[in-house]
């Protein structure tokens, strides 16, 4: 099965920039991130495949190759030969930085060579969009693996405490030395001599923890940030794991979002939007007033400039776009149909669409530019 085109994985131009390939890579690593689509294997490779393509498109030399040669010129050159081996952590380990780092730390493994590492730990936060449009502290309580008080280790008899095992082979070339992992300890070079009670067969307890978390403005719903260091302990000395804090958004009573932008649905009355009105709108940290000229039609959308969400990226915001819908009366009395009827025959209620008035679909197009 050949395999697709790169910046079509992406939904990106050959001539992208990589402030748009980045958002572009995001968006997509958001959207099919296995914390929210669990056990969905379509939604994995879709993952990886877009991964796989912002390695390649991101990195200067290899795009252009690729653009030249296509798959086949990048054969051996690392990454371009796909992330079907690769687990989510190593992916995580090498574009961290698009999901966001906030805490100063990273995704994947940050063990030192001959060191272990404790396993991360994740935990959901729900944040309401006013915390995300601010920026928020929150402290949760965290169960993590730690060296139980009292444990001792000891050299491992069977390597010595070098963590690994030489011998020397006898071949027709001569003898030959090979080095393999120490069965007996993992590597570590050490074993546990004293287990308190309660502790594992490693000398670890549990223990609940309170955190703190200081999540910066414009986070999005499915990101990731990683606190280094505040995952599970790793024994005999080793490198304690990450808490990886998957943001959750909850849903706002009136406004909705799209990136950076908000978006608001006005309702009018028939009478407001023949005369004009001055309404007031609630945006997430204030009220607003805003002009609506009389004649004003249903569908028309209003841009509040940098009244959206900040960017996590950038020190711009996006904007607060306001809908305009003209609410029809559901029931009406004797005088008021009668007034209806009469406006049916003159001219100036007939509908008289002009080029300057934009269809749905011209609206639509212009919101994404």
């Amino acid at each position: 099965m050949s395999k697709r085109d790169y910046y079509e994985i992406l939904g990106v131009s050959k001539n992208v920039n990589d402030k748009e390939l980045k958002k572009a890579y995001r968006k997509l690593a958001i959207k099919y991130h296995p914390d929210k689509n669990p056990n969905d294997k379509n939604a994995e490779q879709k993952f990886k495949e877009a991964a796989e393509a912002y390695e390649v498109l991101s990195n200067p030399k290899k795009r252009s190759t690729y653009d030249q040669f296509g798959h086949d010129g990048l054969n051996g050159q690392g990454f371009g030969g796909g992330f079907g081996g690769m687990n989510m952590d190593d992916i995580f380990s090498q574009f961290g930085d698009i999901f966001g780092s906030a805490f100063g730390g990273s995704f994947g493994s940050s063990s030192s060579k001959g060191r272990r590492k404790g396993s991360n730990l994740r935990v959901r936060v729900k944040l309401s969009l006013e915390e995300i449009a601010n920026g928020v502290s929150k402290k949760i309580k965290v169960r993590r693996l730690v060296v139980a008080e009292g444990v001792t280790y000891r050299n491992c008899s069977n390597c010595n405490g070098s963590g690994k095992i030489v011998q020397i082979i006898n071949t027709p070339l001569g003898r030959m030395q090979t080095s393999s992992t120490c069965p007996a300890c993992g590597g570590l070079g050490k074993i546990i001599d004293k287990k308190p009670s309660g502790a594992d067969k490693n000398g670890m307890v549990s223990k609940e923890e309170t955190v703190e978390l200081k999540i910066p403005a414009g986070v999005e719903d499915g990101m990731q940030l990683a606190l280094t260091g505040k995952g599970n302990y790793a024994p005999m000395n080793g490198i304690s794991g990450d808490l990886i804090i998957l943001i959750e958004e909850a849903a706002h009573k009136y406004l909705k979002r799209d990136g950076n932008n908000l978006h608001y649905d006005l309702f009018i009355s028939i009478s407001d939007a023949v005369l004009g009105c001055n309404p007031e709108i609630d945006t997430l940290n204030s009220k607003v007033k805003i002009k609506l000229s009389p004649g004003i039609q249903s569908g028309k959308i209003l841009r509040l400039k940098g009244k959206g969400m900040p960017s996590i990226e950038e020190y711009s915001k996006g904007d607060l776009l306001i809908h305009v819908n003209v609410w029809t009366p559901q029931s009406l009395d004797k005088e008021e149909i009668k007034f209806f009827e009469n406006s049916r025959k003159k001219d100036n209620f007939k509908p008289k669409p002009e080029a300057s008035n934009k269809t749905f679909f011209d609206k639509v197009k212009e919101m994404f530019k």
